[in-house]
């Protein structure tokens, strides 16, 4: 006979002995799709397994994030081509571990200094065909061997071995790669020296398939080679001047010329990334820091500065008012962008102010929704060549030092054709420069186009805390509204890493497109169907143009985040990890 007192309620009783184990109302059901990775050591997201791995190898070795992060970079330029080159683009915000400062490296190229806007419509008469005329200074290899020499320990031929060795050996294609290749291969499998590397059968290839990619592994092992000095520093300028100097920069020069392009040997010689310290605002407990104004990336500096006078996270249940809010604060932002970004002479600093961020939030309209580009008013472009698809890969890392690497690189095969020889394209990002002598992001002799690419990160400012959050996204224009998105559903909304890359996302698309030929869909607001017909008639009431897009819509941008938990504990950090199940984020810890 039992004895009562030793007794267990049946509904709380566990083990294999109860029929009803587990108990559902004991344990509770996930609170997102994937769990929230948790480690000490490290925290990686990136835009795909395998240069997540790489990422992950390069920290177990005793690598930095800034090692991690330019080999994750470098990988992504082989594994990722679909997303990004070594002959495009690589912003990037960094942090070094015990330090309060975050550095930007821009990341971008320039036009030659040939170039002008009037000789350019000249030739071109208005248009911005693909190929050499659009084509501006390679910028990721600068950057990647920038970050290295400035903020990492490593040498160049560590942390391009991984891709060297994808490059060389091949690696097998996932689902979503094949695919990727097919939509790409509209525009490439015309051009016969991107066809023979992404197309060898002639067709389509399929999941399973290998790619191997021969010239750009010989242009990354002759970028190893070249790493000689007396000094680290020595050594990985002699990688930089490999790729920027002599043959190789002589290929590239003649590729665009005789494409119909501007570019010298002097434009490649003297080419550098910015390296400066980040622009920043102070948005509720965080310092989040961005790119200047040459990028996109203050969008979100000014859509916290607006934000910040309203109380978000009282709306966090009311999503309708929520939504409503984030979306007249991000119009309000990229309004500036087209008024102010590219080459006024207009800083952030100017555009942070007290003064300019109140006239902005006296525009806002709590119940109506506002007209698009309420600061300025542009004639809206043509819908002509719309529907071609560009892309971005991203990545975040922060290692158990506090090391912070955050990125957005681009640039897609698509873009261009592969410079035959070399393996790589000649960065097409001249086609987010205007043809409008009026706008502030006019194509200009050596002046950059105004980057989409806008990696985030955001550090603690509660005393003692030393927590740090790396943010990045791809899509577009849409990349500053999912970093935003992500930031404010921890921030704001109290959900875990995760969980804020999964929910629910909006994209705003109140101004011109940043790409050729800058298409305006006026009024749009893209909404995922997880946001309820209640929410999204609530919205249209309010004045918004509702376009519905799918559960996790692969144009609602693919966020990676990486964040400490909690602030460290005798030198051990918590970090989580987030990563978007919109495209083939992958995240590991330890």
């Amino acid at each position: 006979m039992s004895d009562p007192k030793n007794s267990v309620p049946e509904e709380a009783a566990g083990g294999m002995r109860n029929s009803t184990s587990p108990v559902p109302n004991i344990f509770p059901p996930p609170e997102s799709m994937r769990p929230t990775l948790i480690g000490e050591n490290y925290s990686v997201v990136a835009g795909h397994p395998l240069v997540s791995m790489v990422a992950a190898d390069v920290l177990e070795r005793g690598g930095t994030a800034i090692d991690a992060g330019v080999a994750a970079g470098l990988a992504s330029n082989v594994i990722q081509a679909d997303m990004c080159n070594l002959g495009g683009v690589a912003p990037i915000v960094l942090r070094l571990a015990g330090s309060d400062e975050v550095w930007s490296i821009s990341g971008v190229g320039s036009w030659s200094r040939e170039v002008t806007l009037d000789a350019y419509l000249d030739r071109y008469k208005g248009d911005m065909p693909l190929g050499a005329a659009c084509s501006v200074v390679p910028a990721a290899l600068d950057a990647w061997v920038t970050a290295l020499s400035r903020f990492g320990t490593w040498s160049f031929g560590e942390v391009a071995a991984p891709a060297l060795r994808y490059a060389e050996e091949g690696f097998v294609l996932d689902r979503r790669t094949a695919l990727a290749y097919e939509l790409m291969g509209a525009t490439f499998k015309n051009w016969e020296s991107s066809a023979s590397i992404y197309w060898p059968e002639g067709r389509p290839p399929r999941e399973g398939d290998r790619l191997v990619q021969t010239d750009l592994a010989r242009l990354l092992r002759r970028l190893t080679a070249a790493e000689r000095g007396a000094k680290r520093t020595e050594a990985l300028e002699a990688v930089r001047k490999a790729f920027y100097e002599g043959e190789v920069a002589e290929r590239i020069v003649d590729w665009v010329r005789q494409g119909g392009g501007w570019m010298t040997l002097s434009d490649l010689a003297e080419f550098r990334n910015e390296v400066s310290p980040a622009k920043s605002y102070d948005y509720h407990g965080w310092r989040m820091f961005t790119g200047g104004t040459y990028s996109q990336a203050p969008v979100i500096l000014q859509t916290l500065s607006v934000l910040a006078g309203f109380d978000l996270a009282s709306h966090a249940t009311d999503e309708e008012a929520y939504i409503h809010l984030l979306v007249e604060a991000m119009k309000l932002a990229f309004s500036d962008r087209e008024k102010f970004y590219g080459g006024t002479g207009v800083e952030i600093e100017e555009l942070l102010s007290d003064d300019h961020v109140a006239r902005l939030r006296a525009m806002v309209r709590l119940k109506k929704a506002l007209p698009d580009l309420p600061t300025l008013d542009l004639p809206a472009s043509t819908g002509a060549n719309r529907g071609k698809r560009r892309d971005t890969t991203n990545f975040t890392i922060i290692d158990g030092e506090g090391n912070v690497f955050s990125c957005s690189a681009s640039d897609t095969i698509d873009g261009n054709p592969i410079v035959p020889g070399l393996g790589i394209i000649v960065s097409p990002r001249g086609v987010q420069s205007r043809l409008d002598a009026r706008h502030p992001a006019a194509l200009g002799p050596g002046k950059r186009p105004r980057l989409t690419p806008a990696p985030a990160l955001a550090l603690s400012l509660e005393a003692g805390e030393a927590r740090a959050m790396a943010l990045s996204a791809s899509g577009g224009d849409v990349i500053p509204q999912g970093i935003l998105q992500a930031f404010l559903n921890v921030v704001d909304r109290g959900m875990s890493p995760q969980q804020s890359v999964e929910a629910a996302r909006v994209t705003c698309l109140a101004f011109p497109d940043s790409f050729f030929p800058h298409f305006h869909d006026r009024g749009r607001l893209s909404v995922e169907a997880r946001i309820s017909d209640k929410v999204r008639a609530g919205l249209a009431k309010r004045g918004h143009r509702i376009h519905l897009w799918p559960d996790y819509e692969f144009d609602a941008s693919g966020v990676a985040l990486s964040v400490d938990m909690k602030a460290p504990i005798d030198g051990r950090r918590i970090l989580g990890s987030g990563a978007d199940p919109r495209r083939s984020h992958y995240a590991i810890s330890r």
